[in-house]
């Protein structure tokens, strides 16, 4: 139990249903659809099209998403990749012939092809119980009246409204200047599309005039987009894969997302004794720190489309952990084993519904870096994600950049089992960290019982294998942050908070949920 002399917020306690996400706002119409009558994929749907106008910095129509789903008397996950695939006419040997190391982040070549909006149509049609109308009516209706910009979002625009240009500035700056807190946004071209695909499920984005407004905003840029390329993107199920952390087996989304590198960062860990380490000292901060580094290395060069991707078991095996959970120095920082091969980011949205029947919903949704390429088409308005920049132009490498191909990702749902059931929906947001967010998580709930909401609001660290610098929270002290300097770490604190998470609970016994939301974004738990 939290010490309620000092500053902090209690988790939330509900028993019909539930939502946590970055806003709450979002939060709340996720509530109003179980409400309504709906289940969790309704309210997951409309909560998360709506954050794309609540954190437009953040999400978006332009982007990504991957969902892992748990059915009402049902012990199985089902998981659906909605991530898109490059044009076509992408070729890594034309960029490298141009002098590039990696894809430019603000260039049309990483412009993939939106994956979420496919992937949505298809969950509401498959499991849904209202219907997509019913789904996209509430940010139908914030976009046009328009949503106060938040404290957080607020932040990141200002930090990030340089990346925008072209048409894109029209639509995400006022005046040439970021929206500030309580700034009023408004996207009344966006609410045409949504209604579009309202009418017209996903052909209503992926065909006709929105995809045309896509494919000839994209094309007057450069890029080699078609309309073919629109009408191709497909979503798909797929199997989750999985690792058990002690008691708790840690469900993860497959690749094209870095989910194993969870699971591998949760098996090295189980090598080591954390229970009996400070769980907000220098010795746990830097365990993790040397399994981050190594596990980040695996995925940099193993993880790719799972259609090219070939060393999936040799992550996941028992002995990969062992092998390098030996390589580790309980008193030393090692040197970072190899630099990142593909972009890192910062911003993604993530939320969980679990609704009165117990269907659990846990989506991830992004169009990569802030305000994604900064790029937008020129008649909606849609903001175009830079999701390509996660492919290498490493010759021969398995995520190395092609026409056709999904690239490495980030952003990963989660999910928690407990003797075969499952007990909790959550995601960590912060980009490359995700993966170290979900091991870290597990850790802070298994090895020092932590209630939800200290899980979620306990400081963090990251080695950032990119700069080479080990980012330490300031919810650590002073005395920490030396006592990892002394053992060969650059201890760096980052300029904003690291990531942020939202989990919903649930106890099967008391027949309740517990819900908790991170303080570092604006959002909340919601239940009724």
């Amino acid at each position: 139990m939290r010490d309620f002399h000092l500053p902090g917020r209690s988790a939330v306690y509900s028993t019909n249903g539930m939502c946590a996400t970055s806003h709450p706002l979002a939060a709340k119409v996720a509530v109003q659809m179980l409400e309504a009558g709906g289940n969790a994929v309704d309210a997951a749907i409309a909560g998360a099209v709506l954050l794309g106008i609540c954190e437009p910095q953040s999400t978006g129509i332009g982007g990504d998403c991957f969902i892992l789903l748990n059915q009402p008397d049902s012990d199985d996950i089902i998981a659906l990749n909605g991530s898109g695939r490059s044009a076509m006419g992408l070729d890594a040997e034309k960029i490298r012939a141009k002098g590039h190391k990696s894809i430019p982040l603000e260039s049309v070549d990483a412009v993939n092809i939106p994956g979420a909006i496919d992937a949505f149509c298809r969950l509401s049609k498959d499991y849904g119980k209202l219907g997509l109308k019913a789904s996209l009516a509430p940010a139908i209706h914030y976009a046009e009246a328009g949503v106060p910009v938040a404290p957080r979002a607020g932040f990141d625009w200002a930090n990030n409204a340089k990346r925008l240009s072209g048409d894109a500035r029209k639509f995400y700056l006022n005046n040439g200047k970021p929206l500030i807190a309580g700034d009023i946004f408004r996207a009344p071209m966006q609410a045409k599309v949504l209604r579009e695909i309202a009418m017209h499920g996903r052909d209503g984005f992926y065909q006709g005039k929105v995809a045309e407004d896509m494919v000839n905003s994209l094309n007057a840029m450069g890029g080699s987009h078609s309309l073919d390329d629109f009408a191709a993107i497909q979503c798909a199920y797929t199997t989750p894969i999985s690792g058990h952390y002690k008691d708790i087996e840690l469900v993860e989304h497959p690749p094209n997302g870095q989910g194993a590198t969870a699971i591998l960062m949760a098996n090295m860990l189980s090598h080591f004794d954390l229970p009996a380490l400070d769980p907000f000292g220098a010795k746990r901060a830097h365990i993790e720190a040397e399994v981050a580094k190594l596990a980040y290395d695996a995925r940099n060069r193993f993880i790719a489309d799972p259609d090219y991707m070939s060393r999936l078991d040799h992550m996941l095996a028992p002995e990969t952990a062992e092998n390098l959970a030996g390589l580790i120095d309980p008193d030393r920082a090692m040197s970072n084993p190899a630099k990142s091969s593909g972009a890192i980011h910062k911003d993604t949205v993530y939320l969980t519904v679990v609704d009165k029947d117990r269907m659990s919903v846990s989506l991830i949704y992004s169009i990569f870096y802030a305000f994604g390429s900064g790029l937008a088409s020129s008649k909606y308005g849609i903001n175009f994600q830079n999701r390509g920049a996660g492919f290498t132009l490493e010759k021969g490498h398995p995520n190395e950049a092609a026409g056709g191909k999904r690239s490495m990702h980030t952003i990963i749902p989660a999910m928690l089992k407990q003797n075969g059931k499952v007990i909790l929906p959550f995601g960590v947001m912060g980009g490359a960290y995700q993966a170290n967010g979900h091991a870290r998580f597990v850790s802070n709930l298994v090895d020092y019982n932590l209630d939800l909401q200290t899980v979620i609001d306990a400081p963090r660290s990251f080695a950032d294998l990119e700069t080479g610098t080990l980012n330490v929270e300031r919810g650590y002290s002073d005395k920490v942050r030396q006592e990892l300097a002394d053992m060969g770490h650059n201890v760096m604190v980052p300029g904003p908070a690291i990531g942020g998470a939202q989990a919903i609970r649930i106890d099967h016994e008391k027949g309740i949920l517990i819900g908790a939301s991170d303080p570092r974004k604006d959002g909340c738990a919601l239940g009724y």
